[in-house]
């Protein structure tokens, strides 16, 4: 069985808007519901539990009603930070899962997602028992020597770019998060599920992944958003 945790819990405040990001409607549809659709469609997905921002959870049922989400098994509360709320996710998913089955970790807010990367996550998993959305990083990195110049760089060819979708063996997630949260390791500042993981020892797996895949932060990602749904439409 392969769930997806798909994040929608935070605030969105960068973006400038009147209501969080995930929400905004692009030609009548929130963007939620377009990152939703695509694990709606994939057939290696067999259900979805979205971590949810608190007192949206009626409007996204009522969404996932309109638009035919029907994966969508569980809708709970996010956490403070992205790292709590995925920890809200695979500790609620201990009664329903088995420790061999595979959960996908994505951000909501990344509705470029697409039927192959998500399939690359899924095989690679398969293969090795985790998977990390990935690419290569094509810019020169230099590190400040004395905050105005530098006499070092790492070379481009050892970096890799990780992102969402990623994909680990039930059982292992789960007790890594638990380890995660009794010890202090792994969760704080800008930690997430990959990063945990690597902290408390586990080797990740690299699946290709997709420059397409951006996650909407700003107003002008939002922009883009848009440009990209409309292109489609006029195909």
């Amino acid at each position: 069985m392969t769930t997806a945790i798909v994040i929608a819990s935070g605030s969105g405040r960068r973006m400038g808007q009147d209501i969080p990001k995930q929400f905004i409607s692009v030609n009548d549809k929130p963007v939620l519901i377009y990152t939703l659709e695509t694990f709606q469609r994939h057939p290696g997905i067999d259900s979805i539990l979205l971590v949810c921002l608190d007192g949206w959870q009626d409007v996204v049922n009522a969404y996932a009603k309109q638009f035919q989400i029907d994966k969508l098994k569980w809708i709970i509360k996010g956490g403070d930070s992205a790292q709590d709320s995925i920890r809200n996710g695979v500790f609620e998913l201990r009664d329903h899962l088995k420790d061999d089955d595979m959960v996908i970790i994505h951000d909501g807010v990344r509705p470029f997602i697409d039927e192959a990367v998500l399939t690359n996550v899924i095989v690679t998993c398969q293969q090795h028992g985790n998977a990390v959305s990935s690419m290569p990083y094509n810019e020169q990195i230099f590190l400040v020597d004395d905050e105005i110049s530098t006499i070092s760089y790492i070379p481009r060819e050892t970096l890799r770019r990780v992102v969402t979708p990623q994909a680990y063996t039930y059982g292992i997630l789960y007790e890594k998060y638990k380890e995660a949260y009794e010890t202090g390791k792994g969760i704080h500042g800008s930690a997430y599920a990959n990063t945990m993981m690597v902290e408390l020892g586990e080797r990740l797996y690299f699946a290709p992944g997709s420059d397409k895949n951006i996650k909407l932060t700003t107003a002008e990602d939002l922009e883009i958003f848009k440009a990209w749904v409309n292109s489609k439409i006029s195909l």
